[in-house]
């Protein structure tokens, strides 16, 4: 694993939004790269999440989080990974809504878009399973439980 840099913009006006030296931990820890690299995870409200995911994916609302992976014009090389957008509000949503904790949602989110800026993706199911088993691991790494048994175990209650 090399060694990532990580900026963090958060425009959030609130105080739930985890330390940027969480954030930063959570997505080094998610890097997977053999060459050090850069990424940007911004922190944005419903009304700019909701604007990226209309205009990038073609869907009118907020979601919890965008990836956008750097594409290097042929001959450029610049250790860039891309950027994540990480809304706010529908990350403490969704935390409440599927009775996980907030930091617990946030490290999920963090490692989540990470996965998707390194290509994985979960399209199909094949793909999603091989995912979420690295998403699974990786978390468990930084002392969260699986995300997806927590939502499945509050389902089956």
């Amino acid at each position: 694993m090399s060694e990532l840099t990580v900026d963090i913009q958060n425009v959030f006006e609130g105080s739930s939004v985890p330390a940027d030296a969480q954030l930063q931990s959570w997505a080094q820890s998610a890097w997977l790269g053999e060459h050090p690299s850069e990424v940007t995870v911004r922190i944005v409200d419903t009304s700019e999440s909701q604007t990226l995911n209309n205009e990038f994916r073609g869907k009118d609302k907020p979601t919890n989080v965008l990836s956008f992976p750097f594409e290097a014009p042929a001959g450029i090389t610049v250790p860039l990974a891309g950027d994540l957008v990480i809304c706010a509000p529908v990350v403490e949503r969704e935390a409440a809504e599927q009775h996980k904790t907030p930091t617990a949602h946030w490290a999920h989110m963090v490692v989540h878009g990470m996965l998707h800026l390194q290509g994985y993706d979960h399209v199909d199911d094949e793909d999603a399973e091989v995912m979420e088993a690295l998403e699974i691991r990786l978390l468990a790494q930084l002392g969260f439980g699986n995300p997806y048994e927590a939502e499945e175990t509050e389902q089956d209650s």
